[in-house]
């Protein structure tokens, strides 16, 4: 599995949010100098995280942007989609679980992928934020 720069760089910035959850806002700025992301790639992503009402945004001298709710009901598979869409794992498989593939499902394998790709999704629906915030 592999996750574009966009979803490692915007997990970076939500774990970064997360440890200073109850410090107030933080400065897109300040979290791009820390996490060594360019200003205008972190606007692009923050955008996405805020559309999808992950982030909240607060103006005047002390703005920045907070978590919109505790790292403990933000889960990590929220943050993926946001940021990545909703794709499937495998190529030979559709988000609507059909198969696209040369051979035509007679390969056997279409089954232990959609099994695959279930385990991967709900071990990220459980993890959250705050997990990874622990572990650091």
């Amino acid at each position: 599995m592999k996750f574009s720069t966009i979803t490692s760089y915007g997990l970076r910035a939500m774990i970064n949010l997360a440890k200073n959850h109850n410090r107030g806002s933080i400065s897109l700025s300040k979290i791009a100098k820390t996490e060594n992301i360019s200003s205008g790639y972190l606007e692009k992503i923050f955008s996405k995280l805020k559309k999808a009402k992950l982030i909240k945004s607060a103006k005047g001298p002390t703005g920045g942007y907070i978590l919109s709710a505790s790292p403990s009901k933000i889960s990590i598979s929220r943050i993926i989609k946001c940021l990545e869409g909703e794709k499937s794992l495998f190529y030979c498989l559709h988000n609507n679980q059909k198969i696209n593939c040369s051979q035509k499902c007679h390969c056997g394998v279409n089954k232990v992928l959609t099994n695959i790709e279930q385990a991967i999704k709900n071990s990220l629906d459980k993890l959250k934020l705050s997990d990874l915030i622990q572990k650091l």
